[in-house]
């Protein structure tokens, strides 16, 4: 495993859920989304001061594999690495998502940049092997 891992709760709300009591399955990307603004946010930054600064991380590829549903009022965690499969799961510790997306560093101009050196020192720890 890589460095670090971040975790996020997020309790599943009605809104979220389909007729079936599941989410929708295109929402569990906006957990993770909220995951990932919870991630930047530890690291003593917003993503709107990122964006203000002239920086942003589109997604450029995702990927997820469903394990099993999410349904109302569960209590997910929600686990981020870098350069590792994201996961989600339920109270009950049971494997819901597995999930992979690529970013990319650009500015707001959309052209390629190099991930600002402040920025990347706070990623250090979420990027090296730990000792087991």
């Amino acid at each position: 495993m890589a460095g670090k891992i971040f975790t996020h709760t997020h309790r599943v709300t009605y809104f979220e859920c389909t007729i079936g009591n599941h989410i929708y399955h295109s929402r569990y990307f906006d957990l993770l989304e909220a995951a990932r603004g919870e991630f930047v946010r530890e690291l003593g930054v917003t993503c709107q001061q990122l964006q203000d600064d002239g920086t942003i991380f589109p997604v450029i590829e995702a990927h997820m594999r469903y394990k099993g549903p999410a349904r109302y009022d569960d209590l997910l965690r929600i686990e981020l690495w870098m350069n590792e499969v994201a996961r989600i799961f339920n109270q009950r510790n049971e494997l819901l998502i597995e999930a992979h997306t690529i970013h990319v560093c650009t500015g707001t101009d959309d052209k390629l940049k190099r991930l600002p050196a402040e920025l990347g020192v706070k990623l250090e720890p979420y990027l090296k092997l730990q000792n087991v």
